[in-house]
């Protein structure tokens, strides 16, 4: 029972997820103490802004990182993407619902199906070969999936869902 339960804690200790989070998924979030990067609302149970949960670019570097080396329609040759799965992002903040609409700086809106994020490894990159990505090349967040681990991702309907210069992500039903 004590091996167990010190496994469970070193597993929670490496995915950089607090003890405090799991017992109570609904507590509520700390305040970003940078500019915030992201705005997440709607049907989601952990707030820090009123009814929001707003990230800095610290606060999604310390959620649990996913990396991958894709091409894209964008970008020439292959390159190294990380940050948080978007799975990740929605469950640690409580979010519920199919389908979320992701909006951009610049004004463009995608509505992504949930099951995408469970299907596929797609992540909200927060760098490109281990930088940050800035405003015009495709950053500061990118909703990116693998493109090059499964041919059926090779379509117009997910490139349409590869939102860049990510600014907000809405939960809806």
């Amino acid at each position: 029972m004590i091996v167990k339960t010190l496994l469970s804690a070193w597993v929670l200790l490496v995915l950089g997820i607090s003890p405090a989070v799991l017992a109570n998924p609904s507590a509520a979030l700390d305040a970003p103490t940078g500019a915030v990067v992201l705005e997440v609302k709607g049907n989601i149970d952990r707030q820090n802004v009123e009814s929001e949960a707003h990230f800095d670019f610290e606060m999604l570097k310390a959620l649990p990182q996913h990396g991958f080396d894709t091409g894209t329609p964008w970008t020439s040759g292959v390159s190294h993407y990380s940050g948080p799965l978007m799975r990740d992002l929605l469950g640690y903040v409580g979010a519920t619902g199919s389908t979320v609409k992701v909006s951009a700086l610049n004004g463009y809106e995608a509505e992504i199906p949930v099951d995408d994020f469970y299907d596929h490894d797609v992540i909200l990159a927060l760098e490109r070969n281990n930088r940050p990505m800035p405003i015009r090349e495709y950053g500061p967040l990118w909703v990116l999936y693998p493109f090059d681990e499964d041919d059926v991702l090779l379509n117009e309907k997910i490139r349409f869902r590869a939102v860049w210069q990510v600014m907000r992500i809405d939960a809806l039903e």
